[in-house]
């Protein structure tokens, strides 16, 4: 098993969730995440005045990740701007599967759990021709 800085994932992704560009909900949200090479990438929430094209902070997470030499993710923390614990949504949590895969572990109210816990029966990668 990976060893997992917790806290530091946390504290991350608070700092993250402070740079978040939030005029509308004012719900500050960021992400930050164990890259398997052992980097960290972080990304805040977007709004934008269409609502539906806003951004997750997963999202920009995600790209940092790819951008910063892709690979896997191994774990994520995701925090309010003042330190409440967060769940990825439903569309976050497909884009951390495609990244991370059924083991990625993630911080959730019930604990850390992995994605397969998370998003049990998850349609990937493997589930296409």
């Amino acid at each position: 098993m990976v060893d997992v800085d917790w806290d530091l994932l946390r504290t991350r992704a608070v700092e993250a969730a402070q740079s978040a560009y939030c005029p509308y909900s004012g719900l500050q949200v960021g992400a930050a995440a164990l890259c398997d090479d052992g980097r960290i990438v972080v990304g805040c929430n977007v709004e934008n005045a269409a609502y539906g094209v806003g951004l997750c902070a997963e999202c920009t997470l995600a790209g940092q990740f790819v951008l910063t030499g892709g690979g896997r993710l191994v774990a994520l923390a995701c925090r309010s701007g003042t330190g409440e614990l967060l769940m990825p949504c439903g569309r976050c949590r497909q884009v951390i599967y495609e990244l991370g895969g059924a083991p990625c572990l993630i911080d959730t109210p019930s604990g850390i759990l992995p994605m397969s816990r998370v998003l049990p029966d998850a349609f990937g990668p493997e589930d296409l021709p």
